[in-house]
């Protein structure tokens, strides 16, 4: 009888035990938020001292979180940018850089490119993924798409850690807006698509028929069909050479939605699809990378924002991106997804400041700081802006001015999940939790590189045992027209990294930063007696650094010219005009 009742015991516990690990245990790893503006200067922000512009809903994010006031980006131009942060690596070393003189060539410079992210690069998007994370990328990618035909989508999101994506894979230009209505076009697309189709047809039935002796045509009367199908073909695709049909595009995953885009509402759909991501994913960590179009020209402004602010076309755009912040924001809390998410918000570079509408200019705001978008050893340029949160672990309002990087967050994410970084390769960021939680004062970056694609420009110093922030330069663009603060006479409005229009200094200009932030006073050995000692430490560092960098293809050297073949196409090539999107495109 005691073993029959034991028995029972047993089984009735095992029971039990089996409900229990079925039941759902909550998931308690944080959600991961990041938030990228592209071309935002660190100055455009209320929290970082503008007040002119409204961005109430960044500023409370600021409030709510920890505000770094030397976030430093590891190029001044989009792509090499975005492909540090993406792998926490300087560009040099994934080679995402060019060697070209001219400086616009330091981006993709369209989507018939064959150059891209190197698929053997690890991203944070693919190190949380492995661990359970559902994973999305919503807004700009500019890493690259197809490599040997135009639907290969070699450098596709997917491939990178990321499980969804809807967005732009390349980025706005100002082709891109204002832009025609596209509704008589895409009328003429679906027709003469159909037009062409009857010729195939009438080819196909007259060719066999001819073999067949069914009908009895001349051979010419055929050829000629054919003839008038490819040259229907060719005058409609050389009818459309504008940039826009071929490069300002939307996806859904693989499928191109609307080719070309409607950029005035793109703000509407991307918002909307990444609240849908945060509402789908509340029950179980998310990584939401939310990479906006704002601040970049051309300024797609909807109508609710268009003169809301105090400056024209640049301010209204601001104020609309904070808008959608905080919408994003909104969406976080209403899911009850506030105290379980880590929120970053970042620019990929600092703003532009020679793009001109006429003599108004539409580019960001640097703040004291010298310089803007592609300079790359002045603050301007890389400074950005560096705000996170989380609730109940890192302290509201604190200000760090340590100096940390964009590339930090993927060491930082790999950490927070208890994953490893890979040994095969050079990491350059570091975790910043240790730095953010209070835990260490000092930033574990001792040496920062300013690279302009791949040549040295810059490099910073905090020694260990100082509050001092050195930077030398050894390289810097020269300004034009004489007096500017920028190279407004350049090609496309960017400084050259190379060639005649930099100059090389020997010795090599220094600034202390804690003094000096807006590098206006250069140091030398009559007015500053560190001056030998710094110039020979950060030497010795650079020839320590140089020998850790391994010679890699250099993508935006080797493969960033444009092909017909690999442009991508809604429908079959060259009839690629589409427009898939539905719905109230209003906020």
């Amino acid at each position: 009888m005691m073993v029959h009742w034991r028995s029972l015991i047993i089984l009735s516990l095992s029971g039990l035990f089996k409900i229990c690990g079925s039941m759902a245990v909550p998931d308690s790893r944080p959600n991961v938020l990041l938030i990228m503006a592209d071309d935002l200067g660190i100055g455009d922000l209320g929290c970082y001292g503008n007040d002119t512009l409204r961005t109430p809903n960044i500023d409370s994010l600021c409030k709510e979180g920890i505000k770094l006031t030397q976030h430093i980006s590891a190029e001044s131009m989009c792509t090499p940018s975005r492909a540090a942060f993406l792998t926490g690596r300087y560009p040099v070393r994934t080679g995402m850089v060019s060697r070209s003189v001219i400086r616009s060539h330091s981006v993709f410079n369209s989507l018939g490119v064959s150059g891209g992210l190197p698929r053997n690069e690890t991203t944070f998007a693919a190190t949380l993924k492995k661990h359970g994370y559902r994973t999305a990328l919503i807004g700009k990618w500019h890493q690259g798409l197809n490599c040997k035909y135009r639907n290969d989508h070699c450098h596709h999101p997917n491939h990178y850690g990321f499980d969804y994506f809807y967005g732009i894979p390349h980025t706005l230009t100002s082709y891109c807006w204002p832009d025609p209505s596209c509704d008589t076009e895409l009328a003429i697309a679906n027709k003469l698509w159909f037009c062409m189709e009857l010729i195939i047809i009438a080819v196909l039935t007259l060719t066999v028929g001819k073999l067949t002796h069914l009908v009895s045509i001349p051979w010419l009367f055929i050829i000629c069909i054919i003839l008038f199908g490819f040259l229907l073909a060719f005058s409609w695709f050389f009818s459309f050479q504008n940039k826009l049909y071929w490069n300002c595009l939307f996806m859904r995953q693989h499928e191109i939605t609307e080719q070309p885009m409607k950029a005035e509402r793109a703000s509407v759909i991307m918002l909307k699809e990444a609240v849908s991501f945060i509402e789908r994913n509340q029950d179980k960590p998310f990584l939401l990378f939310y990479s906006l179009l704002h601040v970049h020209t051309p300024l797609p402004t909807t109508n609710e924002f268009v003169g809301s602010s105090k400056h024209s076309f640049y301010g209204d755009f601001v104020e609309e991106m904070d808008f959608l912040v905080g919408k994003i924001l909104d969406a976080i809390d209403e899911n009850g997804l506030k105290n379980n998410t880590i929120v970053y918000f970042t620019s990929d570079h600092g703003g532009h400041l020679e793009v001109m509408r006429g003599r108004l200019h539409i580019g960001g705001y640097n703040g004291i700081y010298k310089g803007g978008k592609g300079m790359a050893g002045w603050e301007g340029g890389i400074r950005v802006p560096g705000i996170v949160r989380w609730p109940g672990i890192l302290p509201a309002g604190k200000v760090i001015e340590e100096p940390t990087s964009l590339m930090d967050i993927y060491p930082t994410l790999t950490a927070l999940v208890g994953a490893t970084l890979p040994e095969d390769r050079m990491i350059d960021g570091r975790d910043l939790m240790p730095l953010l939680k209070g835990e260490v004062q000092h930033s574990e970056h001792e040496f920062l590189y300013h690279y302009c694609g791949p040549f040295l420009h810059a490099v910073r110093w905090h020694p260990r045992n100082s509050d001092a922030v050195w930077k030398v330069h050894y390289v810097t663009p020269v300004f034009q027209p004489t007096g500017a603060i920028g190279c407004h006479d350049a090609l496309l409005g960017l400084c050259q990294c190379v060639g005649e229009n930099v100059t090389h200094h020997d010795p090599p200009l220094l600034f202390e930063l804690s003094r000096d932030p807006s590098e206006s006073k250069p140091l030398s050995p009559d007015n500053e007696p560190s001056y030998d000692t710094v110039i020979k430490r950060v030497k010795k560092a650079v020839k320590k650094h140089q020998k850790t960098l391994t010679p890699v293809p250099e993508q935006l050297t080797l493969y960033n010219k444009d092909h017909i073949w690999l442009k991508p196409c809604c429908g079959v090539f060259p009839f690629c005009l589409c427009d898939k999107e539905t719905g109230n495109f209003t906020f």
